[in-house]
């Protein structure tokens, strides 16, 4: 009679060979000028992970990323083999450098525009006008302040010459205006710009609109896979009990986009 021992060793060694094994990582980010609480993430995508694991029948682990640098390294370091992306900016860098595949974008956030805020009695005319002047804006390594700095320089002013002060949360940046700390204020947030209307602010101008929340695919997974994730996720509010595994995430599904498009984006942020 095999012993105990060795047969739990003869198991151990078919879960070692056998591709359930290996889990493969799915990161996500949710920005880093949000407050997002990190621990909230893996919950709110443990359906969808569930669904992953067997569509590639492999189990597939949700890693939160809370801060840039760690994601872009692992990004360079190909250590995701999946991955919700907020920041397009590094999405576009790991399609561009590490092999990285364009899987979807997110409905609802493919037009991400930065508006910038000036004071309802402000002289400003125009973005030319803020030239030297001092400008507030959200973490200088946020999507949000790679597409301020694009389209100032659209507008031929270098964002080098001018004071720009960042923070960590966007609802920061109206209060620097308001308080003249700044001349004008960029941010991306909705519901902050219509609320600097709706108290007689102006919007000085707005950049051209980006993509953002890209799922993307490292180059572990095969052509065929990606396939299969895309597919999932397209699929996702066609039905009702997809749009339950979307509610958690606060999504309404997701669609294709084009990665030339994207990398030419890329190109415009100054990657």
């Amino acid at each position: 009679m095999i012993s105990l021992l060795v047969r739990s060793s003869m198991v151990l060694l078919l879960l070692a060979a056998s591709p359930w094994a290996q889990a493969l990582v799915f990161a996500v980010n949710e920005g880093v000028s949000y407050r997002v609480p990190i621990e909230e993430i893996r919950g709110r995508y443990a359906a969808i992970a569930a669904d992953l694991s067997k569509i590639l029948k492999q189990p597939v682990t949700i890693e939160p990323i809370g801060d840039y640098p760690t994601l872009r390294k692992g990004l360079a370091a190909k250590s995701y083999d999946l991955a919700m992306v907020h920041p397009a900016h590094l999405s576009i860098q790991a399609i561009k450098e590490s092999g990285y595949k364009l899987v979807a974008v997110t409905k609802g956030y493919q037009k991400y525009t930065a508006s910038f805020l000036v004071k309802a009695d402000s002289p400003l005319k125009s973005l030319s006008d803020l030239k030297g002047l001092k400008l507030g804006a959200p973490d200088e390594d946020s999507i949000t302040a790679w597409m301020v700095r694009a389209t100032l320089r659209d507008a031929n002013v270098d964002p080098k010459g001018m004071a720009i002060t960042y923070t960590r949360y966007q609802d920061a940046v109206p209060f620097f205006v308001e308080n003249s700390l700044t001349n004008s204020g960029a941010t991306a947030s909705n519901a902050l710009v219509k609320a600097w209307q709706a108290k007689g602010g102006k919007i000085l101008a707005q950049s051209k609109p980006v993509p953002i929340k890209h799922i993307i695919a490292g180059p572990s997974l095969s052509a065929d896979q990606i396939d299969k994730v895309r597919e999932y996720l397209l699929a996702l509010d066609m039905s009702d009990d997809g749009k339950k595994k979307l509610e958690p995430i606060k999504y309404t599904g997701f669609e294709r986009y084009d990665e030339a498009a994207m990398l030419a984006i890329g190109t415009w942020l100054g990657l």
